[in-house]
């Protein structure tokens, strides 16, 4: 899924092949994100007083008889809350759903709930000990407009594929931005904006290194579910959100396949096209990437001999899509206040004996409108 930071959905792809089934994996199946969930739990960490750079510890922990273990098995000690994000360490996220809770980890775990539904998640997530490290499932539709709420500064927005709606003459019945839900406030300004440089960490030094893009920074998140069955990537720059998902309907595991590789190599390719030729805006707080070769994307290339991928065509602004309507509706009066035409064109003859068309009123005032439209505007 790949959508504006408003919410407003530009490209969906729910599988690979609509004719061998037109399941949409995109809106309809239920997957575990993995460790793509747990920026809620850090958000919801930050909105309870923990900072960017508040210490925390790599260490063993259970609730109950349940002790999750990290991608290496390993742990690390002591290190920053940034640091514990980029590297995507379980047990940190484990314990910050018990510190949010202060010391309760359900009272935690029903806090960081309600933060992802506020964003924007509409599914279930039944509380469970594992909940902070992505044990529920989400939709990649839900879970990539939810993460729309950083790059919004702490507002949710509402994923739509409709701007606007007219009748057969051009009136405007319904436009989202004036009449759709409007975003929602449910972080401040400044967690979200700790979020955003926490999850660049990722990209440019973390799990998510091969989704970083040359021109413009990006932030995000990888998830990788157990026996890898399910792989992701979601991210965001000041343009746009994307969520990839990589999985076998049946939940056969794939080939050691984690976030970080095809669904970042993915997520890299479809965010380096679409930021073509349009202005770039950059993420609040994180300065602009200097002009960088993305080695990982160069080395598929070099092994898969695949041509480089086409220029994206230039797109029609949408102030000049609103001339275009003006034009039409201008139009369209104009054509109604003259009535019909009539099918035959009087002639004159010239000296020479040769026909000279006499303009249609109706023909020549329409020039004249359109002459003005365009006349005023770039």
């Amino acid at each position: 899924v790949l959508m504006d930071v408003d919410g407003a959905v530009r490209a969906l792809v729910g599988g690979r092949d609509y004719g061998a089934s037109q399941f949409n994996r995109a809106t309809d199946a239920l997957r575990q994100p993995g460790s793509s969930f747990k920026p809620y739990v850090y958000a919801a960490a930050l909105i309870n007083g923990m900072k960017p750079t508040s210490i925390v510890v790599d260490g063993p922990v259970c609730i109950g008889n349940w002790c999750p273990q990290n991608y290496g098995h390993g742990y690390s000690g002591s290190m920053t809350l940034l640091m514990a994000l980029t590297k995507s360490i379980n047990t940190i996220a484990v314990k910050l759903s018990i510190a949010i809770g202060n010391g309760n980890a359900k009272v935690g775990r029903a806090k960081i709930v309600k933060l992802a539904h506020d964003m924007g998640l509409r599914t279930p997530l039944p509380d469970t000990p594992s909940l902070p490290i992505g044990a529920d499932e989400v939709t990649v539709l839900d879970h990539t407009a939810a993460y729309a709420t950083f790059p919004n500064m702490g507002k949710a927005v509402t994923p739509h594929a409709i701007l606007e709606v007219r009748t057969g003459t051009g009136d405007l019945v319904w436009r989202f931005d004036r009449d759709g839900p409007k975003p929602r406030q449910v972080m401040p300004p400044s967690v979200a904006g700790d979020m955003i440089k926490m999850m660049n960490s990722v990209v440019e030094n973390g799990t998510g290194r091969r989704a970083r893009l040359d021109d413009t920074a990006a932030a995000g998140k990888t998830g990788t579910t157990n026996a890898y069955r399910d792989a992701w990537f979601v991210g965001y720059t000041g343009n746009f959100v994307c969520g990839v998902w990589v999985g076998n309907d049946d939940y056969q595991v794939m080939n050691r396949m984690t976030g970080g590789s095809v669904p970042a190599m993915t997520w890299h390719k479809i965010m380096a096209y679409a930021h073509q030729g349009i202005e770039l805006k950059q993420l609040p707080g994180v300065p602009a990437p200097q002009i960088r070769q993305q080695p990982a994307v160069a080395e598929v290339k070099s092994k898969s001999n695949e041509p480089p991928p086409p220029p994206r065509p230039a797109l029609l602004t949408k102030r000049g899509a609103d001339v275009l309507v003006r034009v039409e509706k201008m139009m369209d009066d104009a054509n109604r206040a003259l009535g019909p035409v009539a099918p035959a064109r009087p002639t004159v003859s010239s000296g020479k004996d040769k026909q000279a068309q006499v303009p249609d009123k109706g023909e020549a005032l329409a020039a004249s409108l359109e002459g003005r439209a365009f006349g005023s505007h770039d």
